[in-house]
C-alpha cells in the first residue's frame, strides 16, 4: 500500500501513518471485508450479496435463509454461501450473525491457505487483538456460549480448527468488527472485518472518517502531514469525556488519553447555562434543570421504543419549554430533545415543528463538533429537508449547501447520500431565484412540487445514535 505504513504509535500500540500528504476529502484507501454477513434482524430484507435493501428479495431454495435481489446477486455470493448454505441445511436453522461472520472467515482463509488474502492487506487476523483476556466474566459466558454453538455447526467435513483459534476470531470481531451500510449509506445493515482498518487508532478529535458500504473507505478530515498518524473516532464526541472514556474502556479495553479527554475540551458548553446580557444561571440552576431533561429524555425513550409519537412531542416540547430559558443552546440533553423532537415532527409531518427544532440542533453541533464532522452532515441536511417542507427556501438553501460541502469531504462526490445533496442543492438553487423575482409563482410551483414529495425523509424516526455514528460493531 503506497499511502500509509505500520508504525509504533506511543501509548497506543500498533499505528497507520500517512507516508505522503492529504487534504480534506481525500481518500486515503479503500478495503474490502475478508467476510461480512447481514444482520440477524434484517435477514430477510437485505441482499445477502451486495447489502441492499429491496422490497422483494428472492430466498436461498437450499438453506431457505439467505436472500438475493435476484439471480445475479445469488451467483456472485455463492462462492461464500456454499459451505454456508450445506452447514445451515444440516444444523437445521441459521445461528446468529457472530458465529456466522466466523464461520465464513474460517472458510475464507482455509479457502486462501493463508492469513492473508489480498496483497494489500497489511496485517493478519492472528496479530489483531482479541482482548479476551480483559473481558468481564458475564461476557466470557456468552462468548462460551457462541463457542459451542459454532462447534455444533461447524461441519465435520470442513478443516476442523482449534478452540482457542476460533476463540480469537470472536474476540476481533468483538472489537475490531465494522458495520456494513446499505446503498444508501443511511442504515447499517451487517458486521465484517476489514483488516487494514482495524490499525487505525482512536483520537476524539480525529483527521479520518470512513464512508461503509460494501467497501470501507479511510477519507481525510483536513490537511494531514507526511509522517502524521491516521485516526478515527470510535465514539461520539457529543458524549462527555468521562462518557467517551467509560464507553473506551468498556468496548476497546483503553484509556484515552488524547488532548480533548485530558483537557475536557468542551465539556463546560455541553452542559453549560444560557447567558443572557452577561448574565449566567446558578450552578444550582443548571443542575436542577439538567437533572429534568435526563429525567425526560428517560421517558421520552420508552415512549418512543412503543411508537408513542405524540406522547414523544408532548414530552420534549414540555422538556424544552422549562429548560431552555436556563440551558445553554450546545447543552447536549437540550440538543437530544431538538433531534428527537424534529425526527417525530418530520414523521408526522408537523414541518414547521420539524424546521424549527432540527434547526436548533445544527446550530448547537455546530459550536461543538468540528467543521467536517460527518454527523454534523447529516443533521444539516435532515435540517434542510425540513426547512425546505416548513416554505424557509433561503434557509433551507443555505443548510443543504453546508451538508453538501461536509459530505463532500466525508463521504465524495460519489456517495447516493451527496448525489442526493447535490440534486437537492441544485433544486433549492432554483427555487430561490424564483422566489427572489416572484413569490406568488414561486409558491405556486411550490404547492405542485410538494405533490411529488422530492425530497421527503419521512420514515419512522430512530436514535441519532444510530447510523452515521455507529461505525464501529459491538455484539448485543
Amino acid at each position: 500500500m503506497e499511502t500509509v505504513e505500520i508504525f509504533d504509535s506511543p501509548g497506543k500500540g500498533r499505528g497507520l501513518r500517512a507516508i505522503k500528504e492529504f487534504w480534506a476529502g481525500d481518500v486515503i484507501f479503500t478495503e474490502q471485508s475478508i467476510s461480512a454477513v447481514v444482520f440477524d434482524g434484517l435477514a430477510e430484507r437485505i441482499c445477502h450479496s451486495c447489502f441492499r435493501r429491496q422490497e422483494k428479495l428472492q430466498r436461498c431454495g437450499q438453506c431457505k435463509f439467505a436472500h438475493y435481489c435476484d439471480r445475479t446477486c445469488q451467483r456472485a455470493g455463492w462462492a461464500e454461501h456454499k459451505q454456508e448454505c450445506a452447514a445451515i441445511k444440516a444444523y437445521g436453522k441459521a445461528p446468529n450473525e457472530s458465529i456466522r461472520l466466523v464461520a465464513r472467515i474460517t472458510w475464507r482463509l482455509d479457502k486462501e491457505g493463508s492469513s492473508k488474502v489480498s496483497d494489500m492487506q497489511l496485517t493478519t487476523l492472528d496479530e489483531l487483538e482479541d482482548h479476551l483476556n480483559d473481558m468481564a466474566e458475564d461476557e466470557l459466558q456468552e462468548f462460551k456460549v457462541d463457542i459451542h454453538n459454532f462447534l455444533d455447526y461447524w461441519p465435520r467435513t470442513s478443516k476442523q480448527h482449534t478452540i482457542d483459534s476460533i476463540s480469537h476470531i470472536f474476540g476481533v470481531i468483538n472489537c475490531n468488527g465494522f458495520t456494513v451500510s446499505d446503498q444508501r449509506g443511511l442504515q447499517a445493515v451487517g458486521v465484517g472485518i476489514f483488516p487494514n482498518l482495524c490499525l487505525v487508532n482512536h483520537d476524539c478529535w480525529p483527521n479520518c472518517t470512513l464512508s461503509v458500504s460494501s467497501l470501507i473507505e479511510l477519507r481525510s478530515l483536513g490537511k494531514i502531514a507526511e509522517g502524521e498518524e491516521l485516526t478515527v473516532a470510535y465514539v461520539d464526541y457529543l458524549n462527555l469525556s468521562p462518557e467517551r472514556q467509560r464507553l473506551l474502556k468498556a468496548q476497546y479495553f483503553f484509556d484515552c488519553t488524547c488532548d480533548h479527554c485530558k483537557n475536557r475540551t468542551k465539556d463546560d458548553i455541553k452542559m453549560g447555562g444560557k447567558e443572557v446580557d452577561g448574565v449566567k444561571p446558578t450552578e444550582e440552576q443548571v443542575k436542577e434543570a439538567t437533572d429534568f431533561c435526563y429525567q425526560m429524555l428517560e421517558k421520552m425513550d420508552q415512549a418512543r421504543l412503543k411508537g408513542d409519537y405524540h406522547i414523544v412531542v408532548k414530552i420534549c416540547r414540555e422538556a424544552i419549554e422549562k429548560t431552555e430559558p436556563v440551558l445553554a443552546d450546545t447543552h447536549i440533553y437540550l440538543i437530544r430533545l431538538c433531534s428527537a423532537l424534529s425526527e417525530v415532527q418530520a414523521y408526522l409531518q408537523s414541518f414547521d415543528d420539524a424546521a424549527e427544532y432540527s434547526r436548533r440542533m445544527v446550530e448547537g453541533y455546530i459550536k461543538i463538533y468540528s467543521p467536517n464532522n460527518a454527523a454534523l452532515g447529516m443533521a444539516a441536511m435532515r435540517a434542510g429537508v425540513n426547512l425546505w417542507q416548513a416554505g424557509q427556501i433561503e434557509i433551507a438553501h443555505g443548510m443543504i449547501c453546508k451538508a453538501y460541502s461536509i459530505l463532500m469531504v466525508t463521504h465524495g462526490p460519489t456517495h447516493p447520500i451527496t448525489k442526493d445533496l447535490e440534486e437537492m442543492r441544485v433544486q433549492t438553487e432554483m427555487e430561490l431565484r424564483m422566489f427572489k423575482e416572484n413569490e406568488y409563482v414561486y409558491y405556486s410551483m411550490r404547492e405542485a412540487a410538494l405533490q411529488n414529495k422530492p425530497m421527503t425523509m419521512l420514515h419512522e424516526p430512530k436514535s441519532m445514535e444510530e447510523g452515521i455514528k455507529n461505525l464501529f460493531h459491538r455484539r448485543k
